[in-house]
């Protein structure tokens, strides 16, 4: 499919109250509002093709881009290429999923989030902590470097409540995953949660609520889930 092709399902598919929706979860314009599942019908059809991924996040359409993560091939995506994605995205939702899920697949996803999570700016910094999250769901311990992911624990322990807005947002969502996905931190990573309570994020226009980090890994832990990791970040 050429993105001409695309962005003419995408159009079809969009309604104005998935658009209100997604508006209120802090999408920006331009973009149409489809639905993730419908989306997944072009994904099926496309499977995943590289430039394709490319051209659609590159128009700068929220749709297009959320769809891009989908498609894309994380063996050809290059640093560069993830890097142009984190810079260029225009919401949270694209940096903390799109951005983050696609940079944990490829082969850079432990060295850019090291440096992404040392950014100033608030979507790119997020996007690493994203990154780290996705990349402890998916990649067995025996590949994961555990002594930055605990001084990595230590830094959220001690800043969280001073981070921007959605950077407490992915590192709450950080500590959850360290405790809910890895044998060696689980420990610390529920010292940490209870030592950093309930985390203020403001949400938008919406009824979302941040975990409490404490009360998610031990729900984790008494359903039989811990350790259970993922195929795939990309969901």
């Amino acid at each position: 499919m050429t993105v001409s092709e695309v962005m003419e399902q995408l159009a079809k598919m969009g309604s104005e109250q998935t658009k209100k929706v997604l508006l209120n979860h802090g999408a920006k314009e331009p973009f149409f509002g489809v639905k993730i599942g419908d989306m997944k019908a072009i994904q099926k059809k496309v499977k995943k093709d590289y430039k394709l991924s490319l051209d659609l996040f590159n128009t700068g359409n929220y749709d297009a881009m959320y769809l891009a993560g989908l498609i894309a091939d994380e063996k050809q995506m290059t640093k560069a290429d993830l890097q142009h994605w984190a810079e260029k995205s225009n919401s949270y939702a694209i940096s903390e999923y799109t951005v983050a899920w696609i940079a944990a697949e490829s082969n850079f996803g432990f060295e850019l989030a090291k440096e992404w999570v040392l950014s100033g700016e608030e979507k790119i910094a997020t996007a690493g902590w994203s990154t780290l999250s996705s990349l402890v769901a998916i990649k067995p311990d025996a590949e994961l470097d555990m002594d930055y992911l605990s001084k990595a624990l230590d830094t959220v322990g001690s800043t969280i409540h001073q981070a921007q807005n959605r950077v407490k947002y992915s590192m709450n969502s950080f500590v959850i995953a360290v405790g809910s996905y890895v044998e060696d931190l689980a420990e610390k990573a529920a010292a940490i949660a209870k030592k950093v309570g309930p985390v203020t994020v403001f949400m938008g226009n919406t009824a979302c609520k941040v975990p409490l980090a404490e009360q998610y890994i031990d729900k984790v832990i008494k359903m039989g889930k811990f350790g259970n990791k993922k195929k795939m970040a990309r969901c």
